[in-house]
């Protein structure tokens, strides 16, 4: 319309007016053009965008290949290379009680009941491979060495992981994944390491070493990740089943909240403030070796025979046992670091005088100082010292072991030990670089050169331990080669040349046995038994007669006594051995048995008979005792009840000869 005021459109009608004027009094400009007229705009001017030449787009960005992925298939390849030379490995040492004579490992299904000793992971792995292939060792020994990558593996990703933490980032952000490597890999190709991977048994060490490795590693993750509620669950789970592996896993709760105050929060109270549930969870995994009695087995102090680990086990105090871990724990170092002699059973003598005690204590205290301290100064330095005590600290303390020194112990401590060595390499090399100007080329050069020296000395190192193990008679003469005066392996290496049939040998080494430890009570019962066989009865009567009087409640030694007595015609002393045994154990079919075996040679078929009877009634198919019982009853003049024992023996046993010539002369003398 004439007359009216222009409108803006998107302005409201009160502010028109004033949008026009700002527009003339500031002079505008618009679309590079002056509004000469600006009482006559009627919309405002929009801007004119210029026109832009099409420049060409660049070609889309490939993905990079991610060559560190590539990283831990470097340590399968060392791993089944360096490990090759084990899957020929026998069953040695306590893998027949743990593997061969280990009923709950028959079944693997329902899985309770291989779960049902203290350590119930590692005996339901072990089910698992009897089910596969019974006592085939191949397939042990590959479960073994599965593990065993797995848990290298897990070392890189915690080891690269941590160097990335902002404690460490600044330093190692471009050398962490190469640091994980070294590490790793020297750890994986060890020598220390092949009796925690090539002694079939010892897998539980290494069962516990990788779930150990991966509940920090989930805790790792947990600390940055989004998801950190399934990280920690998946870290709680995974120290659950290390506590099913083996007790030392009670010391991951406590070494976790550590690397939580040095590498993540910095401070004990932060750690425990902002995850106080998921430390509430880990030190409820303890329930585990609770409940399968562990704790008992090493907190009770009642002394029982059979007893190796605890307070319960007098043969040492845990003040020596503590003054004797000393000197192990200084001989666990230098095998890190030159790792010769490796020896299965090492036989540690318990430390009783100062000068067993005082340098190597000197030695260890300092390095525990130097802990406390870094711990103050370099944290991390601190952490590392801290982690090889602690996991040391349930077998290298006050709880008295019978064995003091074993090489598996040092699995997880290490990890520790090569990392500090591969850092302190690391240092060396940067240092170097600096002071003679080299460029980043040569450094990586000479790095991968010593890597590859030290790997490839102690894989070949891995390999030919690895061949001790091929046999029982290689591996005790293995130890007897490194501890001469080792009783314990007098003793073994006389079992496997009994079964070889070397009788006069075995009897050499038990003798030797018994020499070296005069009251090594198992010796004795081997040299009894060994001399029963040739016949000797009286010199078997003294060895058993000893191994008896030191263990009172050895059944086999009584029974085997009990047959040397018979042959020297003292058959009432022998009858009283096959009692004291029933007394011992009565729930023991064979103690019966040979108590009514005595009986017979005595002419007392009515007690014979009753031995015998006691002995089928806890063993109905044990057809040596149904046999001699049906000729007992016979001699006693019962011939019916004879019968019916001897088709007994024939339901069990249908091609028993001696039972169908016995039931042919008792039907013979019915029809005569």
């Amino acid at each position: 319309m004439v007359g009216s005021k222009p409108s803006l459109p998107g302005v409201a009608k009160g502010r028109q007016s004033r949008y026009g004027l700002c527009i003339v009094l500031c002079g505008r400009w618009a679309g590079g053009e002056r509004l000469d007229r600006p009482t006559t705009i009627l919309e405002p001017v929009r801007p004119v965008p210029r026109k832009k030449r099409d420049k060409p787009k660049p070609p889309a960005a490939q993905p990079k290949f991610n060559w560190r992925a590539l990283l831990p298939l470097v340590l399968v390849l060392a791993g089944i290379a360096v490990y090759a030379t084990s899957f020929d490995g026998a069953f040695v040492f306590d893998d027949n009680r743990h593997i061969i004579d280990n009923p709950r490992i028959r079944t693997v299904v329902p899985p309770w009941t291989a779960m049902s000793g203290r350590r119930p992971i590692l005996d339901l792995t072990l089910a698992a491979n009897y089910a596969a292939g019974k006592l085939e060792t191949r397939g042990y020994h590959a479960v073994n060495l599965t593990i065993h990558i797995l848990a290298a593996m897990t070392l890189f990703g915690v080891v690269r992981r941590t160097l990335l933490r902002p404690l460490c980032r600044k330093r190692y952000v471009t050398a962490a994944p190469w640091i994980a490597l070294a590490t790793s890999l020297i750890w994986l190709v060890h020598p220390l390491q092949t009796q925690a991977v090539t002694y079939i048994v010892q897998r539980g060490e290494a069962l516990m070493g990788l779930f150990y490795l991966l509940t920090l590693y989930c805790v790792i993750r947990g600390a940055d990740s989004p998801r950190r509620a399934a990280w920690y669950a998946a870290a709680v789970a995974s120290c659950a089943l290390g506590m099913g592996s083996k007790a030392v896993m009670i010391t991951a709760p406590f070494v976790l909240l550590l690397f939580d105050w040095v590498f993540i929060t910095g401070s004990v109270r932060d750690a425990l403030r902002r995850r106080w549930i998921l430390y509430l969870c880990l030190i409820g995994t303890l329930a585990v070796p609770v409940a399968s009695g562990v704790m008992r087995g090493v907190l009770n102090t009642n002394p029982t025979a059979g007893v190796t680990v605890g307070f319960a086990f007098k043969d040492i105090t845990p003040i020596q046992y503590l003054a004797t871990q000393f000197g192990v724990l200084t001989h666990y170092l230098r095998l890190s670091v030159v790792p010769y002699p490796l020896c299965l059973d090492h036989d540690w003598p318990i430390a009783r005088v100062a000068g067993d005690i005082v340098p190597f204590a000197i030695f260890i205290g300092a390095l525990l100082i130097g802990t406390a301290w870094a711990f103050v100064r370099k944290p991390w330095l601190g952490f590392a010292g801290a982690w090889f005590f602690i996991i040391l600290a349930p077998t290298s303390s006050i709880v008295p072991i019978r064995d003091p020194a074993f090489e598996h112990r040092m699995y997880l401590p290490l990890a520790t030990v090569v990392a500090l060595t591969v850092l302190a390499a690391h240092w060396l090399l940067c240092y170097a670089s600096t002071r003679f100007n080299w460029r980043a080329r040569n450094s990586a050069v000479v790095a991968t050169v010593l890597a590859l020296v030290v790997t490839t000395a102690l894989g070949y190192g891995t390999a030919v331990r690895n061949r001790a193990y091929e046999s029982k008679l290689i591996m005790w003469e293995d130890v007897l080669t490194k501890r001469p005066n080792n009783a314990r392996a007098h003793n073994a290496i006389g079992a496997v040349l009994v079964g070889l049939g070397r009788q006069d040998d075995a009897i050499t080494h038990y003798r030797e046995a018994v020499r070296i430890h005069p009251i090594y009570y198992d010796a004795f019962y081997n040299l009894g038994t060994g001399l029963l066989r040739q016949r000797k009865a009286s010199e078997a009567a003294d060895a058993l007669g000893e191994a008896v009087r030191l263990n009172p409640r050895h059944v086999l030694a009584r029974l085997n006594l009990a047959h040397a007595l018979a042959q020297l015609k003292r058959q009432d002393e022998a009858v009283e051995q096959c009692r004291a045994a029933i007394e011992v154990d009565a729930s023991n079919f064979r103690p019966h048995y040979t108590l009514g075996e005595m009986l017979s040679q005595q002419s007392h078929w009515a007690d014979a008979v009753e031995a015998y009877r006691a002995c089928v009634g806890l063993n109905p198919r044990f057809v040596p005792a149904h046999y001699k019982m049906g000729r007992c009853l016979l001699r006693a003049g019962r011939p019916d009840e004879a019968v019916e024992q001897l088709r007994k023996v024939l339901v069990l046993d249908p091609s028993h000869d001696q039972a169908k010539r016995a039931l042919e002369s008792i039907t013979g003398l019915r029809g005569g």
